[in-house]
């Protein structure tokens, strides 16, 4: 009975403080929970933006728009906000319209620009919009549909504003615009108040106090835009800002407080995925012949413009644009990177940062030390089932990296998920389709493995859960494999792609160090696995000597090694049988006499000398010299992950040893070489121990009886004699790590933010690939 008193009063506090406007029509409402009705008015004829404008061409003729950015200064009591509030027109579609919407109404945000310091009228619009934000979670209980729409509307016009005001402007220009006396509009004085500030505070209350229902949903993801607008200041600056308009306000003053709830609000956002209210719950629907709204409370809540953001795409690529399930999730999502990725302030860390960086599971009872601040509880459960799910996206791989490397309570309690598949998977697969992602995301991915494979549980665990008819993994039909043995398959593929494509020396050696701090603990390889593993190391040694063979018989090299090499598969199978191994094995053996401890400085100046014989030839020669360097570092690194699985587990690898003693002619021609000889010691050792069992047991063995004499071999095989350290690499974030991720994160907002848009000629901060 009492709630359902307060809803009638709240109905006369809106006909009292906001009354029919003469000339516009009433429309009857009631509270949906209890039937008792009122009056409301429509405060639009046609529910446009003025009575002419139906589509995005109009805007710039528009009346109200006009007046808004116009030379004379409007009361915010003017019946006149209500008005330009309750307007509607088609809705942009795609990153092209909304190119559109850009283009049309930048003439008026101009004009604004020019006259506001005068009029006032844009710290109007942002008081009408605050005053109504206080009576907003009343409005949503109230089921006030055409109040939340006309404040949504508010904010939709503020956020198109504050966007051009960002580009266009100083921020030193931007602040005095949102400065605003009381007594007189559009002058400024020392004792102004500070409407920008009082703004966030509104929209970080907004977003983290309003309960999300159909017709809050809208606004909700416009609060998140507007942030996001706000902080957008850093893509029209070439270096990273490290002191601007974001850290004044974001990291000191009224906001602060509100860091660990809007934190905490943005994860649950991404975490729930709530997808955005059916087209048939809102209140306002256009008629099917392009004209006004017709209002109707049975309906739902007004279309008005927040389609703009639910339809739209973004940037210069709207085919690449993937549709959203929840705009909101999306939205929240990369607020949270951009304020987790903002710099330091000069006199205090990012609390942002520190929020993330502390967070614990709502499981978790024990209490928080005093000297963290900005501390909150979420359900871990909850949000690991979202970044195992969302993993398709760069923002969400980028989230997971976050999270793992920079909050150890996360970071222990996904390695200790007995379901680990779930989320290795997903990056796998990133990972396998390189050529369709980003680098930036491949790097992602990666630099996650790696640090997953720090911990040995992690490394132990994968070989024990086993998976079946993996559809995605097409060179090879994989009925049934261990998640390890799928990992090393997925990763050598990674780095073979990168050696014959991109050829990036970071990527592939975070790949040899996730199998690095694996290989102690490789447990029952797959026999594909295994045969990868030894195939990919022996590529290479060829790839070796022909480099060699370039540099030092550049007149009289073997044309049919050439052309094995140059038909190179990525399998590397066709080298099994080379037709000219004697070639290959004379070259060995008489270039590595060559060889010292200075052999790079020597192939330097093979490399130079060539050069200079052939310096009449147009075409350019490869760096043969850093070729090898690149070679002989990859080498070494599969040789010493060989030799560690060797060291560690033998026992359990009988198909590595197996394809080991398959090509052990090609890794004999290398135990004097200078470079490796330390490491091919141990391997040495385990093909010569099983060769002699393997003779001793007679010639034409079969498969499985040659497997039956390794594994007892193994047995037989003393670890002493098998001596290597273990091999352990950690993630280390380079120094000034903002400097990357500030334009990676940025570029994600420019191409994946919902509804919004910019210029791509205006952004400084990354180079766009198109316009």
């Amino acid at each position: 009975m009492f709630d359902c008193l307060k809803k009638i009063w709240y109905n006369c506090f809106l006909i009292f403080f906001f009354p029919v406007v003469p000339g516009i029509p009433t429309v009857p409402f009631s509270c949906l929970s209890c039937g008792n009705e009122g009056v409301r008015t429509s405060c639009l004829p046609e529910g446009k933006m003025g009575s002419n404008s139906s589509r995005i061409s109009d805007l710039p003729k528009n009346e109200y728009l006009k007046k808004l950015s116009g030379t004379d200064s409007v009361s915010e009591n003017d019946p006149f906000w209500n008005q330009l509030l309750s307007f509607s027109f088609p809705a942009p579609t795609s990153s092209t319209e909304l190119k559109l919407l850009e283009e049309a109404t930048v003439s008026v945000c101009r004009s604004l620009v020019v006259n506001n310091p005068r009029t006032g009228n844009l710290g109007a619009l942002i008081k009408v919009f605050l005053s109504r934000t206080k009576e907003l979670k009343l409005s949503a209980e109230c089921q006030n549909h055409i109040f939340i729409w006309q404040t949504h509307n508010a904010l939709f016009v503020i956020c198109c504003l504050l966007k051009v005001f960002i580009c266009e402007t100083s921020e030193e220009e931007l602040q005095l615009h949102f400065t605003y006396e009381e007594k007189a509009p559009g002058s400024y004085s020392s004792d102004s108040e500070d409407l920008l500030e009082e703004l966030l505070c509104c929209l970080m209350q907004l977003i983290t106090d309003i309960p999300l229902l159909d017709i809050t949903y809208e606004i909700s993801v416009e609060a998140v835009s507007t942030m996001v607008v706000f902080l957008s200041c850093q893509l029209f600056h070439k270096e990273v800002l490290r002191q601007s308009i974001s850290h004044k306000y974001l990291m000191r003053g009224r906001c602060l407080p509100y860091t660990s709830k809007l934190v905490k609000t943005l994860l649950y956002n991404f975490i729930r995925q709530e997808k955005p209210p059916p087209p048939g719950a809102h209140v306002l629907s256009q008629q099917s012949d392009g004209g006004g709204l017709l209002y109707g409370l049975a309906s739902g809540v007004a279309t008005g413009l927040w389609t703009v953001f639910t339809l739209g795409g973004v940037g210069s690529k709207a085919a690449a644009a993937p549709e959203l399930s929840s705009p909101l999730a999306n939205q929240s999502l990369l607020l949270l990177l951009v304020l987790a990725n903002l710099t330091d302030a000069v006199d205090a860390p990012n609390p942002y940062r520190q929020a993330i960086m502390s967070f614990k599971n709502t499981q978790d009872s024990s209490p928080f030390p005093s000297s963290i601040p900005h501390a909150f509880q979420i359900n871990f459960n909850s949000l690991y089932t979202a970044l195992c799910e969302q993993q398709t996206s760069d923002q969400a791989t980028l989230l997971l990296y976050t999270l793992l490397h920079q909050n150890s309570n996360v970071r222990t309690y996904m390695l200790a998920r007995t379901d680990m598949e779930n989320l290795v998977l997903p990056i796998l697969e990133i990972l396998y389709h390189v050529e369709e992602r980003n680098s930036h995301h491949v790097y992602m991915a990666l630099i996650i493995l790696l640090i997953l494979t720090e911990d040995d549980g992690f490394n132990r665990s994968i070989h024990e859960v086993i998976l079946k008819n993996i559809t995605w993994y097409s060179e090879r039909v994989l009925t049934e494999i261990s998640l390890g043995s799928l990992l090393i398959l997925v990763v050598i593929r990674t780095i073979q792609y990168n050696m014959t494509r991109t050829r990036d020396k970071y990527l592939h050696t975070n790949c040899l160090a996730a199998l690095a701090n694996m290989s102690a603990q490789f447990r029952s390889l797959h026999q594909y696995a295994a045969q990868r593993i030894i195939s990919y190391t022996c590529r290479h040694l060829r790839r070796y000597v022909y480099v060699l063979d370039k540099l030092y018989f550049p007149h009289y090299h073997c044309s049919t090694l050439q052309h094995c090499f140059s038909t190179l598969s990525d399998n590397g199978e066709e080298l099994l049988s080379l037709t000219c191994s004697h070639i290959l094995r004379s070259y060995a053996f008489s270039l590595f006499s060559l060889l010292s401890k200075k052999h790079n400085k020597v192939l330097e100046q093979a490399t130079q000398s060539l050069r200079g014989s052939l310096s009449s030839n147009d075409v350019p020669l490869p760096d043969y010299a850093q070729d090898l360097n690149v070679i002989e570092e990859v080498i070494r690194m599969m040789l010493e992950i060989i030799n560690s699985c060797l060291t560690n587990s033998l026992h359990h690898n009988p198909n590595l040893v197996y394809a080991l003693l398959y090509k052990r002619d090609l890794f004999e021609q290398f135990r004097t070489h200078p470079s490796f000889q330390d490491v091919m010691q141990n391997i040495d050792l385990v093909i010569t121990f099983f060769s002699s069992r393997l003779l001793q047991a007679g010639a034409e063995l079969s498969v499985e009886r040659v497997l039956e004499i390794i594994k007892q071999g193994a047995v037989a095989l003393p670890k002493d004699r098998l001596k290597f350290p273990e091999l352990k690499f950690k993630y280390v974030e380079e120094e000034q790590p903002e400097e990357f991720f500030i334009p990676y994160v940025w570029s994600l907002v420019y191409n994946s933010a919902v509804g919004l848009y910019w210029n791509p000629r205006a952004i400084q901060l990354f180079t766009m690939d198109s316009d």
